[in-house]
């Protein structure tokens, strides 16, 4: 009896300070619940759930093999992560409550409703206003990657492989092919933004996907070249100074064009309408502890 009280005793040292780190960890994630209250700059955008499953989606950037330029592989996830992201796009009014607090620099768009999404925006000027909306809201905001706007759109999602075969030894031969399948997509549909919703929803409820604004993606460029033999490994050459878009069709672009009709990395044809639509990442502290809540 005596030794085994002693040996209870010699536990409280180390069970008293775990009792004050999971204390601790609960107090510091009430505080940032609380922030958004006491900042107040910001209303939290609605968001959607993307839940695990498995999907497939088309690798971006530039790939090549024997020098000749091929599709991209496809890539295959049995479970991702589940993903929070805004079912719409960021409105014109939303991004200009950035703008009025001297976080964003201003579009160049006369006009345009404020149930509209905002269009004529960089990448810079996307993950300028993720900063400040990160900063009202006491949560992480980022645009999502490529691998994530294909999780999220799911039915609505395009493979942007070149369904024709063309000359490899004829780098002009696939630009064509490329312009030619592009431009079937972009006639689709009108080619001014619309008011949200006015592209329908997925299966998930994330609205207005590939349809007449490009969304803007944190994926860098990479150009890729694939080995002959299978048992060595590729080589890829990534430029985050050029970032990809995803819409009708994915296109890369330099991260300071607002305006791809007048210049840029596109291949093909130029995507009209850069907005976006952000995600947002789960606090540090999500499931550290099993009754701390993300909504």
């Amino acid at each position: 009896m005596v030794s085994l009280a002693l040996k209870r005793l010699d536990a409280v040292p180390l069970f008293v300070p775990a009792i004050l780190l999971l204390g601790l960890l609960g107090v510091v994630a009430g505080q940032l619940d609380q922030l958004p209250h006491s900042v107040a700059a910001a209303p939290f955008p609605e968001t959607v759930r993307i839940e695990p499953r498995p999907y497939s989606y088309r690798a971006s950037g530039d790939f090549q093999q024997d020098g000749v330029p091929i599709n991209g592989p496809l890539v295959s996830l049995a479970a991702p992560a589940p993903l929070d992201i805004m079912r719409f796009e960021v409105r014109e009014d939303e991004y200009r409550r950035c703008v009025e607090a001297g976080a964003c620099e201003a579009t160049s768009a006369r006009g345009i409703r404020d149930d509209f999404p905002v269009t004529g925006v960089s990448f810079e000027d996307a993950t300028a206003y993720a900063r400040w909306l990160s900063s009202a809201t006491g949560q992480t905001w980022r645009l999502p990657t490529i691998e994530e706007w294909a999780f999220a759109a799911g039915s609505k999602a395009v493979d942007h492989a070149l369904k024709v075969e063309t000359d490899g030894s004829n780098q002009a031969d696939r630009w064509l092919a490329t312009y030619d399948q592009e431009t079937a997509a972009v006639v689709e549909g009108p080619s001014a933004p619309g008011p949200f919703g006015n592209f329908g929803v997925n299966e998930f409820g994330v609205a207005d996907l590939s349809a007449n604004v490009w969304e803007w993606t944190e994926t860098c460029l990479t150009r890729t070249t694939l080995p002959t033999n299978p048992h060595d490994d590729a080589t890829s050459i990534v430029s985050c100074g050029v970032r990809y878009l995803e819409g009708r069709h994915r296109s890369p672009m330099n991260v300071f064009v607002r305006d791809a009709r007048g210049g840029g990395c596109s291949a093909g044809v130029p995507p009209e309408n850069l907005g976006f639509r952000l995600v947002r990442q789960a606090p540090w502290y999500a499931g550290v502890v099993g009754w701390f809540s993300w909504p």
